[in-house]
């Protein structure tokens, strides 16, 4: 079969002009059908008033490319810097216009590819790369994210320490949306701002059993407010083991361990007496210490009087800062399941303290129902989350305007449409 050339050329010029100052000039002919040149989007390419890469530009300015005349649409936009980070954009619905939603990294080099057509429907394509200025005089927000790697609890809630307060809700905003927490399975979960530098993130029930979860900053480079720029973080990875939680009934004096909801083992306790009574509500395991020096001076307590007191104390494990724990306590095995004679912490015989210490992972949940305690702060004395509900915990965001969730702004954000 002969093939015969097309007769026509179809010729295609279009503008695309970058608002950091770059302006690109796209032409291109269609010839031969077998020509080993394809369709390009540009021969040409002018940017800051050169040829290839562009001059360094100020990340304060969105990125903006458009395309001018009849004959020719953006069809898709992709812009990443170095790392590997996206910028998000909208393309409007007409492609003539595409433009950055979220900002640009200061010091960052950045690749943008443009995809095209012509009239005819013809692709053309095009790869822009320019790079950012660093600002002078700025200071750094760096993010440490909390635990340490390891195996956890479903308990257990994730944290981000910033090295810099950030007061204001905007800027909040800015470090909240650049601060990732993924897991596998996946499930819904927020940010809660504790105070100026500290947040903590936590699904809205319990983390699923043997998962992965990732926590990572896209911080780096990002101006957050004047003269405050977001800094460097190292990513967390954490894993979930099997769903431990441990509840404890003050009035009937027991504790039952559940595993996965089966319950595994049922142990007679003692719980805080009147005036020292045990605080309700979750509690996560933070550490496990197999011998502990307890003093009653250390909360408060003085020496000589009727409740002091100082004791060696075996397989503690710790539920709160101040003190509180789940440990051995053979001085009180007689009022073990009967009646509640500690100064707050949860007491047992030796035995069932050692199979709890054995068992229990930090993360675990640690539960007390029917105490006349108060209920464990939320933050402060070790990780409360769990006692906010979900709609108050989604209220210690800055990208929530109340319960219902983001404000309309901030959903259009989230999931840019084309206009």
């Amino acid at each position: 079969m002969n093939h015969s050339p097309r007769t026509r050329t179809v010729v295609s010029c279009t503008t695309l002009v970058v608002a950091l100052g770059a302006s690109v000039t796209a032409c291109s002919s269609d010839g031969h059908p077998l020509s080993a040149k394809p369709y390009d989007a540009a021969e040409q390419i002018a940017f800051n008033g050169s040829t290839g890469d562009s001059p360094k530009v100020d990340p304060d300015k969105p990125l903006e490319i458009t395309a001018e005349g009849d004959d020719g649409r953006i069809t898709d936009v992709t812009a990443t810097d170095a790392s590997g980070r996206y910028v998000a954009g909208e393309l409007s619905a007409d492609g003539t216009r595409w433009h950055s939603t979220s900002p640009l990294a200061a010091g960052a080099h950045y690749t943008v590819r443009v995809s095209t057509e012509d009239q005819d429907g013809a692709p053309g394509r095009k790869t822009i790369g320019f790079d950012t200025t660093t600002p002078t005089a700025r200071k750094l927000v760096d993010v440490k994210f909390g635990p340490e790697a390891g195996e956890y609890g479903v308990g257990q809630p994730v944290t981000a320490e910033l090295s810099l307060p950030v007061k204001d809700k905007a800027a909040r905003a800015v470090v909240e949306r650049a601060l990732k927490v993924d897991s596998e399975p996946a499930v819904d979960g927020g940010w809660h701002w504790v105070d100026d530098k500290t947040l903590h993130y936590r699904p809205k029930d319990y983390w699923p059993t043997h998962a992965t979860i990732q926590a990572y900053s896209n911080l780096a480079g990002i101006k957050i407010a004047e003269r405050l720029w977001g800094g460097n973080a190292k990513s967390l990875t954490l894993t979930t083991g099997d769903r431990l939680v441990a509840v404890t009934d003050a009035a009937t004096h027991a504790m039952k361990v559940f595993r996965d909801d089966k319950l595994i083992k049922q142990i007679p306790v003692t719980t805080g007496k009147p005036g020292f009574e045990t605080r309700n509500g979750v509690k996560v395991v933070l550490a496990k210490e197999y011998f502990v020096r307890m003093r009653g001076t250390t909360v408060g307590i003085a020496e000589g009087t009727a409740d002091s007191y100082d004791l060696p104390v075996y397989y503690a494990t710790r539920v709160t800062w101040s003190g509180e724990y789940v440990h051995a306590a053979p001085w009180s095995v007689g009022n073990q399941g009967i009646a509640n004679v500690s100064h707050g912490c949860t007491g047992m015989s030796t035995a069932n303290a050692k199979w709890f210490f054995e068992n229990v992972r930090l993360g675990d949940i640690v539960k007390v129902v029917n105490s006349k305690g108060a209920t464990l702060d939320p933050f402060g004395n070790g990780f409360g989350d769990w006692n906010l509900d979900w709609a108050k915990w989604r209220l210690g965001s800055a990208l929530v305007e109340g319960p219902e969730g983001p404000s309309p702004a901030e959903r259009a954000r989230l999931r840019p449409q084309s206009v």
